[in-house]
């Protein structure tokens, strides 16, 4: 177990006697008092002092073992868990989430594309389904989604955590996997507050990895008509019920954003398919062809 495990606990155990002790002050005729009197001949008061004397050498053991720091608090992101060198894997910690403690997937080493660090679980979309496309509640209310989906890595198991709208971050690392291949991570440098924040009030905003670094994400089959290349959080069409992305890009065959017929991205809609809410569709002059490439998706922020 743990040194930090451990000083918690009997942190709480301590509280607890001093809960007792609270109690004797304020009921005398209590068994457990010692006839009234919580004394230093009262097994409580004893233990009490011990466990003191114990939490003391435990913290003086972490400030000489570990560099001058004091016992931890619970983690609020899976960066913390890094820097603070309590990474044990990627898996599963628990986090403090907006005040509420809870466990999150974290990804604690290097991802191709993205980058270390560690990674906090925000989000994971299954392409062939039609939870999260783009006018879907999910992205604009403050409700979870299989949190047990959060709990894990790269599977098939879509969620929606807290930490859409409490976690703040520099960076977003959002990956797609297709049928059997390998996951593919790209790095979006964005400061916010939440991805809620940048996504929920359906503004525009702008990023530029370019319509390359989009395709990289499907891989050699990606394909995006040439022209428009609007991308970033809530990119679309400038009509409606045409191609757009709650993250993504979206393009079109002619020299405006009037009509775009292609997309790649998370949280996806409109024309040419309404329904796939991740990966890549593609008609009219695509670079590569017309496509219909649903994708698994990940996003996760640090």
């Amino acid at each position: 177990m743990k040194v930090w495990l451990v000083a918690a606990v009997i942190s709480s155990i301590a509280g607890s006697l001093v809960a007792v002790k609270d109690q004797c002050e304020g009921d005398s005729s209590s068994s457990c008092c010692s006839g009234g009197d919580f004394s230093p001949t009262n097994p409580f008061s004893t233990l009490g002092k011990k466990l003191d004397e114990l939490l003391d050498l435990i913290r003086a053991q972490v400030l000489q073992c570990g560099g001058g720091r004091a016992l931890e608090t619970t983690p609020k992101s899976c960066k913390e868990v890094v820097d603070n060198g309590r990474s044990d894997g990627n898996k599963a910690y628990t986090l403090d989430v907006g005040g509420k403690k809870m466990p999150v997937f974290c990804q604690v080493t290097p991802l191709e594309g993205c980058g270390g660090g560690g990674w906090t679980m925000v989000m994971k979309i299954d392409g062939t389904k039609k939870h999260f496309t783009y006018d879907s509640a999910l992205w604009t209310d403050l409700i979870t989604f299989n949190t047990h989906g959060g709990e894990t890595g790269f599977d098939a198991h879509e969620t929606k955590l807290s930490t859409y709208w409490k976690t703040p971050f520099s960076k977003i690392c959002v990956g797609m996997k297709i049928g059997n291949d390998p996951v593919r991570f790209q790095v979006i440098d964005q400061h916010a507050t939440s991805l809620h924040s940048l996504i929920a009030d359906g503004e525009y905003r702008a990023t530029s990895l370019g319509r390359d670094a989009w395709k990289d994400l499907i891989g050699p089959h990606a394909s995006l008509q040439r022209n428009c290349n609007r991308e970033g959080f809530n990119a679309e069409a400038d009509r409606d019920n045409l191609s757009k992305a709650r993250i993504g890009i979206t393009s079109n065959n002619e020299n405006d954003c009037n009509t775009n017929d292609s997309r790649i991205g998370f949280g996806t809609a409109g024309y040419p398919d309404e329904h796939q809410s991740c990966g890549n569709v593609a008609r009219h002059g695509g670079d590569n062809g017309d496509k219909t490439t649903p994708a698994m998706g990940y996003i996760l922020v640090q």
